[in-house]
């Protein structure tokens, strides 16, 4: 259990994590309890509980299906519209899709000599209560493994349908600033492989131009920066450093830096850290552009893709400390 709630619990070596299967399939905690590093935002209390189960996607490791923001709810594609519920009043637009709060089914969970281990799916059809708002029959299955070398996370996306599908997935992650007891935010320093800056209008919408970095930006690229400097809620391209797409977190004060290997595979990033406000902030890992089927550019460059029938989509990434 997990404050009240149905929790698989995972360990390997120094680390612990925990998912909520019933709540939006969240890997809601991950920690290593020799030094008492809690890396991922977690609910404190039975009523940061309930602020959880509100907002569910300002904890953990939520699961975005289609991510982020989508034009008065309409997602236009391959001649036909999805229509989406308009669930962002002061936008007009439909935000973070339909998994952060749906239970998934526990397909597996065990552990070998080296991990430990869990893999959940929602297998979605006409009986799914997704399926009246993204009319496609397919199975989205995660799974998490805890070892000495910290946390992998597998995605998997299959197409089971009769008809082409688009593929769209971000994981709104929320990382503690700090992690470790003893430490402030101002020990922190955040850096992302980020490229151009997306120009986003007024109702956080690309406007699909790209937008110059700031020194300040090229220094979050570059060497990192403290994560509350200012407000964020930026769109940027990914672009991956010795081949790896990825956001370190370094707490100078510990000399330890947690890293967030998220794989080539995501073609955008958004970074939010809640208003400006010291405690957590999101580097959301993102297959596809905010609004992606009504912006006019190459699906490549949008990261808009799909799957045929029978086709998987797939990515691994991982959590861990140096």
């Amino acid at each position: 259990m997990y404050l009240g709630e149905k929790a698989i619990w995972l360990e390997g070596g120094r680390y612990e994590a925990a998912l909520l299967p019933d709540n939006g399939g969240n890997l809601i905690a991950f920690r290593d309890t020799e030094s008492g590093y809690r890396f991922l935002r977690e609910p404190e209390d039975e009523d940061g509980m309930n602020k959880f189960k509100a907002r569910p996607f300002v904890y953990g490791i939520p699961v975005l299906f289609p991510p982020n923001r989508y034009k008065d709810g309409e997602f236009p594609w391959n001649g036909r519209t999805y229509h989406f519920p308009v669930n962002e009043a002061e936008t007009g637009n439909h935000l973070h899709g339909f998994f952060t709060d749906i239970p998934w089914t526990v397909v597996e969970f065990g552990h070998t000599n080296s991990e430990s281990f869990v893999t959940i799916a929602n297998r979605i059809d006409e009986k799914h209560e997704v399926y009246r708002y993204f009319p496609h029959k397919f199975t989205i299955k995660l799974r998490y493994s805890i070892s000495e070398d910290g946390l992998q996370q597998q995605v998997m996306i299959r197409n089971e349908g009769d008809d082409e599908m688009p593929c769209l997935l971000a994981f709104h992650t929320a990382i503690n600033a700090p992690f470790a007891p003893g430490s402030t935010a101002k020990d922190c320093r955040v850096k992302v492989t980020i490229g151009e800056r997306w120009e986003l209008d007024e109702r956080m919408l690309p406007t699909g131009k790209y937008q110059q970095l700031t020194a300040e930006e090229e220094q979050l690229r570059d060497t990192g920066i403290y994560p509350f400097g200012g407000e964020m809620d930026n769109h940027y391209r990914a672009a991956p450093q010795n081949g790896r797409n990825r956001m370190e977190l370094t707490d100078t004060k510990q000399a330890v830096t947690l890293i967030y290997d998220v794989g080539v595979s995501f073609k955008h990033w958004m970074i939010w850290n809640n208003f400006g406000k010291e405690g957590f902030l999101c580097p959301e890992p993102q297959i596809n552009l905010v609004n992606a089927p009504q912006v006019d550019l190459p699906a490549d460059q949008i990261g808009l893709f799909s799957l045929k029938p029978g086709e998987i989509w797939e990515e691994s990434g991982r959590l861990y400390v140096k």
